[in-house]
């Protein structure tokens, strides 16, 4: 991952470096993702449909990016692109300066979202609102 300048504060880095499929910058991709694995997908195309994993699970999507009217949902879910729809992020949602997200999101438990970043839509904890944090 020399090439690639992405930084994360909650993705783990070898998260991201385990993606398993990527969408390529100039590809579009139109249906719907579905896996039982704790696998990777990475975004740097345009995707129209949804993005499931059951258990586990990594999503990027790239500075070029694009998933448009979808519903995501996976472990850790990093946004540097731009999304349309519905986002659920078990673990952690990071939302980066360059990403677009219109829609809601959700997260069980950390979140991480840059001034810069553009959000139009709501942004929900899903965990108990109660705990004690560490």
């Amino acid at each position: 991952m020399s090439q690639n300048p992405t930084s994360t504060r909650l993705v783990p880095a070898e998260r991201l470096s385990a993606v398993t499929s990527l969408i390529a910058e100039g590809a579009v991709f139109e249906g719907n993702f579905h896996t039982t694995r704790d696998q990777g997908i990475k975004v740097d195309g345009l995707l129209k449909g949804n993005i499931t994993f059951e258990t586990g699970g990594t999503l990027h999507v790239g500075a070029t990016g694009v998933v448009e009217n979808t519903r995501l949902e996976a472990d850790y879910v990093f946004i540097e692109g731009k999304v349309t729809g519905t986002v659920i992020a078990r673990k952690a949602l990071e939302i980066t300066g360059s990403a677009t997200l219109l829609g809601d999101a959700s997260y069980d438990e950390l979140i991480d979202m840059h001034p810069r970043a553009r959000v139009r839509g709501k942004i929900e904890y899903r965990g108990d609102i109660d705990a004690v944090q560490n």
